[in-house]
């Protein structure tokens, strides 16, 4: 069908209907100034409503070229869309112009370098008039989108030093582009959707709908209550009494604090001290205090997300299970819907409440989003649509950072930095939380200078938070023994009941678990990342049971220091980082039933190994420390003088190790003009290194059901977030030799292109063994193992 070429604005679209007569069609004027509303009540949360409105308004510009226009009536022809609003925005509004460019032009695509290569196609080559089409033909439009001659907006505020400011500048420009992206892309993303169900006779889609944070609240205030009493009553000896005072002191002091103003703060609790739940409710009483929007909780460890957000629905009861949104890869989405069905009583049901859940997903709508520290923090430097669509809901957000300790050190200044502009320009509540809390103030508490560049003002929560570390301290940490071989370890381990012994990686956590296994096999237990999630469950709930029946002892790797609730009287662990010390001191007498003299952590140093190579430094700085006999090992002040060891180290030579990719830097390099390397910053901001290839073991009868569904599935996503419980993570050496022999093959490679890889039923049976894992015997495997955790 041909269109004429002369047009006004009432009769073009957007989108195509399904009706001839294009009555059904969706007008662009319509879906600009929807998107443009949108957009600017989104970005109205971080003082930026105008800049949000010009870049919903110019989005889709493009789409009045008669080529688009074309396009919709089944011309076979690519048109660029994007380009037209960002060359307006650019030419019209000078700098914060050139960031609104970004906007526009990267709202399918992603956000762009400014200069130079990579894809998306740089900005500085789509804002060329000599390569990319003009202003679109469509006479009329400028009058009936009014585009702003001005723009109004709340200038942010700068860091107070002056050097960190001039520093962080470019880094703060493209936070501000990132947000704005997100709030753009989010818009239209709705606007479309609500359109498409419309069409569709569907009604609406299941977003929203949540109660206030104020009811979540009142339903997690009754739950402590209850907890508390049973608590009291459960308790067995004194032990266990004093750590239900502590507790119960916790949180108690997190509401009395809930009203001091938004910002940066800190929660120092030793582990067992109930920092979770504390957290939760000081966040939920902040957040109904002071009008934010919702609770972000960050973990760092993948493996113990769905025990938080469990532990979470668990307190806000049936009825608001649903409030309570996992966001990783993890996510089971059949665990979630069966939790949701529950909750749904007379209500919508378990179906529409998952569709809401799977929905919210996208965007972080919801009152509490349970993620990770990769999926927070590399989407807050990510340039990709997906990633970034979310952004804007971290604004106005209580974000409790649970373990700390644990951000990478190659990242940290770059992500201090986001941290305290989330705080300082977008009305953000930062929590600090962790047992080890690390230096990342500008300041120490005796007010000299910590680490340069790092967060101000920040407020401890607990009162005396050194005070409360003694009354709650549970185990003696005794100095290393020195170097001990296999033999040796496993003759101190035979002589007790229970013990838990915790290596450095994976390969030496299986031959210690082998050589103590030949000594006495009953009651002797392997836990590793070698296993599956669904294996080491079960594995856990086997050590459980032989804990209580008095004869149990455990090799692990870290894997066990992630949150897992189990308690042993003697633990022993290989020379770590102190914070690695203190969280493996957190599996040894949890619920008080010992006295601290009796509940030991023993430090030694492993013969005929070297270490991780990434961790040599937190082992060298925990030595220094552990060298000053007047320092308690997991004492704050022993704490802290860690940390200032480990970060001088990372910054005493030519490179800054706090940014080992140069993000601040290369941010800053071309901002006075606007050019921002978006797409090189999201390549290099990754908090995990690649190296490692995910395999599905067919572990179990349901995870070979589930195999044999993807075999047969059009669509995967459902059945991957099903088979997360069954997949090992396989250094990329030994998977190509699994490959190579046939033991590790794809599923429906052609389809699939290799995104899952299975281990066949035949190895199963071979390699994956009942109390090791994955055991694959080839002196390749063995020799990369060596360097895993």
């Amino acid at each position: 069908m041909s269109l004429p070429q002369e047009r006004s604005v009432a009769d073009t679209f957007a989108h195509t209907g399904v009706n001839a007569d294009r009555s059904d069609w969706h007008l662009l004027r319509c879906h600009l100034h929807a998107v443009a509303a949108l957009a600017e009540q989104r970005a109205a949360k971080f003082g930026a409503a105008s800049l949000g409105r010009q870049c919903g308004l110019l989005h889709d510009l493009g789409k009045y070229s008669n080529a688009f226009q074309a396009r919709l009536n089944g011309a076979p022809v690519r048109v660029d869309h994007s380009t037209a609003g960002a060359r307006v925005v650019a030419k019209k509004y000078q700098l914060v112009g050139r960031l609104l460019a970004y906007v526009i032009a990267g709202h399918h695509a992603g956000l762009a370098n400014g200069t130079g290569e990579g894809h998306p196609t740089p900005l500085d080559v789509r804002l060329d008039t000599r390569r990319y089409p003009g202003i679109p033909e469509c006479p009329g439009w400028e009058q009936e989108l009014a585009v702003a001659d001005e723009l109004a907006w709340t200038q942010h505020t700068p860091h107070p030093d002056k050097d960190t400011a001039r520093d962080r500048r470019g880094h703060c420009l493209a936070l501000l582009t990132r947000m704005l992206f997100s709030a753009a892309v989010d818009a239209d993303r709705l606007d479309t959707e609500a359109f498409y169900i419309k069409a569709d006779g569907k009604g609406e889609a299941p977003r929203g709908g949540w109660q206030p944070l104020a009811r979540l609240k009142a339903q997690l205030d009754q739950h402590m209550s209850q907890m508390n009493v049973r608590s009291e009553q459960s308790a067995e000896n004194a032990g266990q009494r004093a750590v239900n005072t502590e507790r119960a002191r916790v949180l108690a002091t997190a509401r009395a604090k809930a009203h001091l103003q938004p910002g940066l703060f800190s929660l120092t609790v030793p582990t067992g001290g109930g920092k979770t739940l504390a957290s939760l409710t000081f966040a939920l009483d902040h957040a109904v205090q002071h009008g934010l929007d919702r609770v972000i909780y960050v973990i760092p460890f993948t493996s113990i997300i769905e025990q938080t957000a469990r532990v979470f629905r668990g307190a806000l009861g049936e009825e608001l299970a649903d409030h309570v949104l996992e966001h990783h890869s993890a996510f089971r989405e059949d665990e979630a819907l069966e939790q949701l069905q529950e909750a749904a009583g007379g209500g919508e049901s378990g179906l529409q409440a998952g569709e809401r859940l799977r929905l919210a997903t996208e965007n972080w709508d919801a009152p509490i989003i349970v993620t990770t520290a990769v999926q927070f923090f590399e989407s807050l430097f990510s340039n990709r649509t997906s990633k970034c669509r979310k952004l804007h809901n971290i604004a106005r957000s209580v974000v409790i950072l649970d373990e700390a300790q644990t951000l990478p050190l190659k990242l940290l200044r770059p992500s201090v930095a986001v941290l305290d502009e989330l705080a300082r320009n977008y009305r953000s509540t930062i929590v600090l939380c962790t047992a080890t809390q690390p230096a990342l103030a500008a300041k120490r508490p005796d007010g000299s200078d910590g680490l340069p560049g790092g967060l101000l003002h920040v407020r401890e929560i607990v009162d005396a938070p050194r005070e409360l570390y003694e009354r709650l301290k549970r185990v003696t940490v005794r100095p290393s023994v020195g170097k001990l071989t296999d033999a040796d370890l496993v003759g101190r381990l035979q002589q007790h009941d229970k013990a838990l012994c915790i290596v450095g990686t994976r390969a030496h956590a299986r031959e210690l678990f082998i050589e103590l296994q030949k000594k006495e096999k009953a009651g002797t237990f392997h836990l590793s990342a070698l296993m599956c999630p669904a294996h080491r469950s079960e594995m856990l709930k086997a050590i459980r049971a032989a804990l209580d029946a008095g004869r149990c002892r455990v090799v692990a790797t870290t894997v066990i220091e992630a949150g897992v609730d189990i308690d042993f009287p003697n633990v022993y662990r290989a020379m770590a980082g102190l914070d690695s010390i203190a969280q493996a001191a957190g599996r040894c007498n949890r619920e008080g039933k010992w006295s601290a003299e009796e509940s030991i952590v023993q430090l030694f140093e492993v013969e005929g190994r070297t270490s991780i190579r990434e961790l040599r430094a937190n082992e060298d700085a925990a030595r220094e420390v552990l060298r000053k006999p007047d320092l308690d090992p997991l004492g704050l002040e022993a704490i802290e003088a860690y940390f200032r060891r480990l970060h001088w180290a990372r910054t005493a030579g030519r490179e800054d190790g706090l940014d080992a990719k140069g993000i601040l830097p290369r941010l800053n390099a071309q901002a006075h003009e606007g050019w921002l390397p978006f797409a090189d910053i999201a390549r290099d901001f990754q908090m995990i290194e690649g190296g490692m290839e995910p395999v599905i073991i067919p572990y179990n009868d349901t995870a070979r059901r589930l195999l044999a569904e993807l075999a047969e599935a059009e669509r995967p996503g459902r059945l991957a977030r099903k088979l997360q419980p069954y997949i090992v993570n396989v250094p990329r050496g030994p998977f190509q030799e699994l490959q190579r022999i046939g033991r590790v093959v794809p599923v429906q490679k052609y389809r699939f292109q290799g995104q899952f890889m299975r281990l066949t039923d035949e190895a199963r049976q071979e390699v994956y063994k009942e109390d090791l894992g994955l055991d694959w015997n080839d002196p390749t495997f063995r020799k990369i193992e060596s360097g895993i955790v």
